[in-house]
């Protein structure tokens, strides 16, 4: 092949990151120049890790991490996606053996210089400069810089009249040719260069302060490459750089910018990246609103719209939705006719999502949003092999997802485990050991089967950033589980109060950490016995009973923590009827939500710690809050509700104390708080009301008795108290107030005689009845079979 003509000096490719339109031209010039090197923005500790992207288990989208050796939060990635020009001109100089070399300046420095700036009150952190829109290293979230950078491609999409910066670098590059490479393959590089030469004449450096240094050294690169191998080299970089590459300076000058500049020392690596965060505007992001379909127009050969209104039908017919050939046809057809209409050389992102709106979705935007996820931003997750360097924590924890398979994916997805299986078992343990190491790969979710103690549900998404917080780990040792049981016993020591100690407890007994556990025992010990709050005690309390259940299910020792825990209970039991006296409306709400708290895990406890006749002592403390009047009547109600949940009370007896309850000389207000206590927040207190029209009759009352000039301050605590009910429920009790309750007596039915509504006793015969099908279906014994079936006529009679 002939090598084309050009003009003496390097042939510098001024590109917009991550555009396919720049990827293809910066493909062309290099097969017309055929460089003896290729020269690419980015750092140069990159240049080891070059050869791997001819490997062919390197898929894009992928990243080069940085991150500093002392502080691996401190990092930035440079991303690179399948039509990123940096990533089309490695692989081309790798395939035809030319010498690629990154010139950007070094990690160590540019995070170093971050670093430094972010200790300063007014630094500006620099950030790193990109060419024509997206960084070449994007900084970490919380550390990007303070001045807002202008954004070239705005500004001339704007001086060209355009309104949308996308629309017009579609128009005027990605769409430029009718399916062919450009004539001359370097003619939008010297457009692109002579319009940046012009934005730097006015904008100067644009907002980064930074470039300056960045381009010196850029320049010392390319000069040293030009000296090496002549003027035939090849510089790929951000369009916004082209000027100042161009520039005559002298060495030393150059040098002198970067004379003192702050170093530190940095370890570099692949990983991989997805298009979801280049889709991101900030953090990891690289600022692309559509990767998924700047992908599909670099990878097609021809007829892109009508390819992708192929995908899109594909993917709406496998969401069930009814998309024909017919469809998409119409919708290419309305696309075309959308660009004539609009003046645009192609149909471009904007018009194919207006014909996929009108023809396939029916005009709705419900699809539209899938379309947008799963097509035009994508769920693409790039992979790295594994001869990449990494951390020893990523690479313990690369083993143990294959052993365990679970793949890291992109996409959001539900992960149900049976803790009885030995592989489902160890899935839990590491998810819950990367929680405690900050690791957010995976976050319990409430789980659609049964919620027993041997069933977990996890959500899981793997984020690219998740490299960074391994990095952060890895501090605390080589493995998962050393990492973990380092970091608990650190946490266990430093923790300052006893909820955080207890909730500690439970993750190293979910994670499984037996060396972390006995040091977390000791803390729990020593806060336990020095901390004298009732509230704390309260908060402590349930995060220990669920602990001791896992015992059964994960075969571990909890003798140790039953003892605190009874320890626990017991001094609750005696300190908390004091603590509810003389409380404000908010302090009775959240000792409220303590005494549900208290009560779910004494329930737990109950037969399991060291203490006899528990759930009497606290069966007592609830009658002692029930009855005193100086208790909050939040509290009083909550009281009750629960010794008539447990069957410690009479529903008499509860009667008898809501009738006092709401007497006239109750004020409305702790009235209506006791109302919200007995049956607002918890679970079937409207069917409480429904099935028991004499509590229901003593409220109905109540209410009717309000004073007007008070009704409006009881108001709001009862909307949130009937509000929380389902629909169901409050249509319910809206038709058995209409119908009104038995006349004259509100507060109890006579002996004898039944509330509206309701026979007049328990028909024994046609409960009986039921008990040979319930056997049957729980496989009590065989008589059941015969009994249902005659069970079934009088219950089928009597409807």
């Amino acid at each position: 092949m002939t090598r084309a003509a050009r003009p003496v000096g390097p042939l510098l490719l001024g590109v917009r990151h991550h555009g396919p339109g720049s990827a293809r031209a910066v493909r062309a010039a290099l097969e017309a120049a055929r460089p003896q090197a290729v020269l690419i923005e980015g750092p140069p500790e990159g240049d080891a890790l070059l050869p791997l992207a001819a490997d062919e288990r390197m898929r894009p989208p992928v990243a080069l991490l940085a991150h500093a050796v002392d502080d691996p939060g401190q990092a930035a990635f440079w991303p690179m996606a399948a039509f990123s020009p940096e990533w089309v001109a490695i692989r081309w100089a790798l395939t035809h053996d030319v010498p690629v070399r990154f010139i950007d300046l070094p990690a160590a420095n540019s995070l170093a210089m971050t670093q430094a700036a972010e200790r300063e009150p007014d630094g500006d952190g620099g950030g790193e400069a990109d060419g024509t829109g997206g960084a070449a290293g994007e900084p970490a979230p919380g550390r990007s810089p303070g001045h807002a950078p202008i954004d070239p491609i705005g500004v001339l999409a704007e001086t060209a009249g355009y309104d949308d910066p996308e629309r017009w670098w579609e128009d005027v590059v990605e769409h430029r040719t009718q399916g062919g490479e450009a004539v001359d393959p370097r003619a939008p590089f010297a457009a692109l260069a002579e319009a940046m030469t012009a934005l730097r004449d006015v904008y100067g450096d644009g907002g980064h302060p930074r470039d300056a240094v960045r381009e010196a050294y850029m320049r010392i690169q390319l000069r040293k490459a030009v000296k090496e191998f002549g003027d035939d080299v090849a510089v790929v970089c951000g369009a916004w750089h082209v000027p100042a590459l161009g520039t005559r300076t002298t060495l030393a000058a150059d040098r002198a910018l970067l004379k003192g500049l702050p170093k530190l020392k940095a370890e570099l690596t692949w990983v991989p990246w997805s298009h979801r965060r280049l889709a991101r505007h900030s953090g990891y992001g690289a600022g692309i609103d559509s990767p998924g379909w700047y992908g599909h127009l670099f990878e097609v050969a021809d007829r892109p719209i009508e390819r992708w209104m192929t995908k899109v039908a594909g993917l709406l017919r496998d969401e069930d939705r009814f998309v024909s050939s017919a469809h998409v046809i119409e919708a290419v057809r309305l696309a075309e006719t959308l660009a004539a209409m609009r003046g645009r050389p192609l149909a471009g992102l904007s018009e194919t999502t207006d014909a996929i709106r009108a023809v396939m979705c029916e005009g709705s935007d419900v699809p539209l949003a899938l379309v947008r996820d799963r097509l035009i931003v994508g769920e693409t997750l790039g992979e790295v092999p594994d001869t990449a360097p990494a951390v020893p924590l990523q690479r313990d924890l690369t083993r143990q997802q294959r052993m365990l398979r679970l793949k890291p994916e992109a996409l959001e997805r539900e992960l149900e485990l049976d803790l009885r299986k030995d592989t489902d078992a160890a899935r839990s343990r590491l998810l819950h050991r990367l929680r405690i190491l900050a690791v957010g790969w995976g976050e319990p979710a409430t789980g659609r089967g049964s919620t027993g103690t041997f069933r977990e549900s996890w959500r899981l998404r793997w984020e690219p950033e998740l490299y960074v917080q391994v990095a952060e780990a890895g501090t605390w040792g080589t493995t998962v589980l050393s990492a973990a049981t380092a970091k608990a016993g650190s946490q266990a020591v430093s923790a300052t109060a006893l909820a955080e100690v207890t909730a500690l407890a439970e993750r190293c007994l979910l994670a499984e950490l037996p060396e972390a556990l006995p040091v977390v025992m000791r803390a729990l010990a020593d806060r336990a016995a020095l901390d004298a709050d009732v509230g704390h005690l309260a908060d402590a309390l349930p995060a220990l009973a669920r602990t001791l259940r896992y015992g059964d299910v994960r075969s571990t020792d909890t003798a140790a923590l039953g003892e605190v825990a009874a320890g626990l209970a017991e001094r609750i039991c005696v300190g908390l009827p004091p603590a509810c006296t003389g409380l404000d409306a908010d302090g009775a709400a959240e000792l409220r939500r303590k005494v549900d708290g208290v009560h779910t895990a004494i329930g737990l406890l109950a037969g399991t710690v060291p203490a006899e006749g528990l759930r009497e002592r606290w069966a007592a403390v609830l009658h002692k809050l029930a009855a005193r009047d100086t208790v909050a009547g939040v509290i009083r109600g909550r009281s009750t509700r629960l010794l008539l949940d447990d069957g410690r009370l009479e529903e008499d007896d509860a009667a008898r104390l809501m009738g006092l309850a709401l007497s006239p000389g109750t004020p409305p207000a702790d009235a209506a708080a006791w109302i919200e206590g007995f049956v607002g927040g918890a679970e079937g207190g409207g069917m409480l009301l429904v099935h028991d029209e004499r509590l229901l009759g003593l409220v109905d009352a109540w209410l009717a008795g309000v004073p007007a000039d008070t009704f409006t301050d009881v108001l709001p605590l009862l909307r949130r108290t009937f509000s929380a009910y389902e629909a169901g429920v409050r249509r319910t009790l809206g038709e058995l107030v209409r119908r009104g309750p038995a006349a004259g007596a509100p507060a109890a039915t006579a002996a004898g005689t039944a509330a509206p509504g309701f026979g007049p006793g328990l028909d024994e015969a046609r409960a009986d009845a039921v008990v040979p099908v319930l056997r049957l279906l729980l496989g009590l014994d065989a008589e059941g079979a015969e009994g249902a079936e005659n069970a079934m006529e009088p219950l089928g009679a009597t409807g």
